[in-house]
C-alpha cells in the first residue's frame, strides 16, 4: 500500500466520533475536495485527552457506526490503531505511524477550530507540527484565524453546519428523532444497540 499512496496526500480525521455524525462527514468531503486529499483516513480515538472525564460509547460500537456510516465511500478507510492502543490517544504516536509507513506521502491532520489555540499544548508539539499539515474544521459563526508558530495549514470552507455528538446523544436521551443528522443506518444502529441511553 506504501508504494501506490507515494506522492500522495493523505488526511487523517482523528475523534470520538460518539456518534459519528451527518457534520463529520461534511467535513471529510470538504477535506478531500477543498485540500485534494487522496485518501481521508477516519481514527477514533480510544480516549481523547481533552476530555479525560468522558466515557464514550465502546470502541467495537464506535467502529460499528463508522463502517455503517462510510459505507460505499472508497476514498474513507477507517484505522482502528487508538482503539486497539487503548489509554489515552494522543496524535503524535498516530501521525508517526502514517510517516513510517507511508514516508512519501503529505499527510493532513483535520481538528476542530475549538483545537488550534491548544495546539503548542498538544504531546510534542514541535515534532507534530513538522510532521504534518493542519485542517481546521470551521464551526459555523467561526472566522479564520492564524495558527500557532510553529503549525502551519489552512482553514476550510466546508459545509457549516451546527451538528455535534453531543447533541445527537442528547437527541438519543431524549427520544428525538436522528435522522437526517445521521445516516439512517448509523441511527438505526443507535436504536438496535440502545447507545447513549
Amino acid at each position: 500500500m506504501a508504494e501506490t499512496l507515494a506522492g500522495r496526500r493523505l488526511g487523517l480525521f482523528g475523534g470520538s466520533f460518539n456518534p459519528v455524525h451527518t457534520g463529520h462527514l461534511l467535513v471529510a468531503r470538504a477535506a478531500i475536495e477543498e485540500l485534494a486529499i487522496d485518501r481521508l483516513y477516519w481514527i477514533p480515538a480510544a480516549q481523547s485527552p481533552f476530555k479525560p472525564e468522558s466515557a464514550p460509547a465502546p470502541g467495537a460500537d464506535r467502529l460499528c457506526l463508522l463502517r455503517l456510516a462510510l459505507a460505499g465511500h472508497p476514498e474513507f478507510e477507517i484505522d482502528d490503531q487508538e482503539i486497539r492502543r487503548g489509554g489515552m490517544s494522543y496524535t503524535i504516536d498516530t501521525v508517526r505511524d502514517y510517516a513510517r509507513r507511508f514516508p512519501d506521502a503529505g499527510l493532513v491532520c483535520l481538528i476542530g477550530a475549538d483545537h488550534v489555540a491548544q495546539l503548542p499544548q498538544w504531546r510534542e508539539a514541535e515534532s507534530l507540527a513538522r510532521a504534518a499539515e493542519w485542517a481546521v474544521i470551521p464551526r459555523p459563526g467561526d472566522s479564520a484565524r492564524p495558527f500557532p508558530p510553529p503549525f502551519r495549514g489552512r482553514w476550510l470552507r466546508g459545509f457549516p453546519l451546527g451538528i455535534s455528538s453531543s447533541l445527537i446523544r442528547d437527541r438519543v436521551r431524549s427520544g428525538q428523532p436522528l435522522e437526517p443528522l445521521v445516516p439512517p443506518a448509523v441511527a438505526e444502529a443507535i436504536r438496535n444497540k440502545r447507545l447513549y441511553l
